[in-house]
């Protein structure tokens, strides 16, 4: 672990997620790179703009900059090494455009989640990163006086196309030295016996070299409250799931239990892409 990139608004919400990753960054000796992207309208930003609109510009930069500094003051981030990344623009394939330009190991961002027609419509931004991002992705809902990951678990229904996300979740449990539960959860529309369950996770995990986890398989109506049931009950530090990153129709139609998560789940959520 690098590099840790965490997009900010300089909302509660982001600062929640700059603390964590300042203490992610300081187990690991990582560096943080902060992103802001402006709510500026693009006739502002053009060419052809009128110099009129130039001063408007200006001043926005400006206020990111004297918050960035405000930002850098922190206590907390202290001894670490932070780059600041401004952005005139509003679109997240900024995130993946710098993930990519500066080789992020992680992102860590904020979240409130979102839910009813706002979920439907729009959704969270921290979903819409999940959505796009091929690095993983660790979406903080509150704040945290210490980031300990004793109990990590990871759902999934242990297919092969999980396999190297799997990989990346057990990467990630060695960091923290933590138990990874592993969670296949059974519903009346996909059900399976036991003892096929059983199978499957077994050949999911063969030839893997880490032995610290335990196997449940859970009943309940849906897979997103298996999970978040099961997380409850064993009171997990952080749960970890694959995402296949649908987008446009596909995601509207199949929806991904990954995105539902970052909505709605109380404790943090790790995200893998497939």
């Amino acid at each position: 672990m690098n590099k840790i990139l965490v997009p900010t608004d300089f909302s509660e919400q982001a600062g929640n997620a700059l603390k964590v990753a300042a203490m992610i960054a300081k187990a690991q000796n990582a560096e943080i790179y902060l992103l802001h992207m402006m709510e500026i309208p693009l006739q502002q930003t053009d060419q052809g703009s009128a110099q009129s609109d130039i001063p408007e510009t200006l001043f926005f930069m400006k206020l990111a900059q004297k918050r960035f500094a405000n930002l850098l003051a922190e206590d907390y981030l202290e001894g670490i090494t932070v780059h600041e990344t401004l952005k005139a623009d509003i679109t997240f394939n900024e995130i993946k455009d710098a993930c990519k330009e500066f080789d992020i190991d992680l992102i860590v961002m904020g979240s409130h989640g979102a839910s009813g027609l706002t979920e439907m419509f729009i959704g969270s931004n921290a979903e819409k990163v999940v959505r796009t991002s091929d690095v993983p992705v660790l979406v903080i809902k509150n704040e945290h006086t210490s980031f300990d990951v004793t109990d990590f678990v990871f759902a999934s229904d242990f297919k092969n196309d999980n396999k190297e996300t799997y990989k990346k979740a057990v990467k990630f449990a060695k960091m923290f030295g933590s138990k990874i539960h592993l969670l296949l959860v059974i519903t009346s529309n996909n059900f399976m016996t036991t003892y096929e369950a059983k199978t499957r996770i077994k050949d999911f995990i063969d030839g893997q070299d880490f032995d610290n986890y335990t196997t449940t398989i859970h009943n309940d109506h849906t897979v997103e409250h298996g999970i978040l049931n099961f997380a409850e009950d064993i009171n997990a530090d952080l749960i970890g799931i694959s995402t296949h990153g649908r987008q446009g129709i596909s995601h509207f139609l199949n929806g991904s239990i990954s995105e539902d998560l970052v909505n709605h789940a109380k404790r943090p959520v790790i995200t893998f892409k497939i």
